[in-house]
């Protein structure tokens, strides 16, 4: 049985990510209506992927998901965090400015953060997750993948960075990878109830 999920997202890239992550799992994905918009006004990540988990769901009137993930920069007092999407116009400017804000600096520790919300058709949140990836910010991009800080951002135990990775190994190892595997099993938990 297929359950249909409303991602909170207009970005058909993030609902194909979305989807890799859920494939087996009885959901089917669409997109929000597009004239729907939520404003992040929370602090955190899991303030956020709640608000529009919740906010697209009432909408909707169907089952919802939201993700809000980003950069915490250590020597940054963990920025650009919830602003991470906002640090610029584009994804080279937010790249340009964080290794300018970061400049010499020696700790160059920096994680991935990934909160994702679920909420039934009546906006309460029934689920959540969180995925976090460790790594370090370099001194110049590398590689051409991924997307936002991923040419930046370099896994020491891989001796990559994300935009240096494949698909694969990207996904098995970040912060949305892991903030999903920690939701699967609690999902399927949810469907089958709801089918009960």
């Amino acid at each position: 049985m297929t359950k249909l999920l409303v991602v909170a997202t207009g970005n058909p890239g993030k609902l194909r990510e979305m989807q890799a992550y859920l494939e087996n799992s009885g959901w089917e994905l669409t997109l929000k209506p597009e004239e729907l918009e939520i404003e992040e006004t929370g602090d955190t990540f899991t303030a956020n992927a709640c608000l529009k988990a919740s906010q697209v769901a009432q909408a909707t009137g169907q089952w919802a998901i939201a993700d809000d993930s980003g950069l915490q920069v250590d020597a940054l007092d963990g920025a650009p965090g919830v602003y991470s999407a906002r640090y610029g116009e584009t994804d080279s400017e937010r790249i340009a400015r964080v290794l300018r804000e970061l400049g010499d600096a020696e700790n160059r520790q920096a994680q991935f953060v990934c909160v994702v919300a679920i909420a039934s058709p009546d906006g309460a949140i029934v689920l959540q997750a969180e995925g976090v990836c460790a790594g370090e910010i370099l001194h110049a991009p590398r590689g051409n993948g991924g997307f936002g800080y991923d040419p930046i951002f370099y896994v020491p135990e891989k001796q990559l960075t994300f935009a240096e990775m494949t698909r694969e190994l990207k996904r098995s190892i970040s912060h949305r990878g892991k903030a999903f595997t920690a939701l699967l099993p609690q999902l399927d938990t949810v469907l089958s109830s709801e089918s009960g």
